[in-house]
């Protein structure tokens, strides 16, 4: 499962605080937000491409992909998930978690 691969590959890379939020009670946007932190520039530049790779490895490719050369933010759009990526100072600042309070956290397991 697409969504299994990207946390799976998040953890392996050790990313913080990864979060999963289900949109579907709330938005016809995307089913899941998938939020994670990096701990430098660096980190956050070496998960979004670690999943990419990972997902290129399972012929996915993202429908969109935004600011991984900054390494402050990344964005992978796959439709049905997107994967932010954040510096801790960025995810602070945009609080995704909050602005979509009405999201429920949710698990790999609950999404299949």
């Amino acid at each position: 499962m697409q969504l299994e691969l990207i946390v799976d590959t998040l953890d392996e890379h050790k990313a913080v605080d990864v979060l999963l939020l289900d949109l579907r009670p709330v938005s016809d946007a995307t089913d899941v937000f998938v939020i994670a932190s990096g701990t430098s520039d660096t980190h956050v530049r070496a998960l979004a491409h670690r999943v990419l790779d990972a997902l290129g490895q399972i012929g996915e490719r993202p429908h969109h992909v935004e600011g991984i050369e900054t390494g402050r933010w990344a964005l992978l759009d796959l439709i049905d998930c997107v994967v932010h990526i954040f510096h801790p100072e960025l995810r602070e600042y945009y609080q995704l978690e909050r602005l979509w309070a009405d999201a429920p956290p949710v698990t790999v397991e609950s999404m299949r």
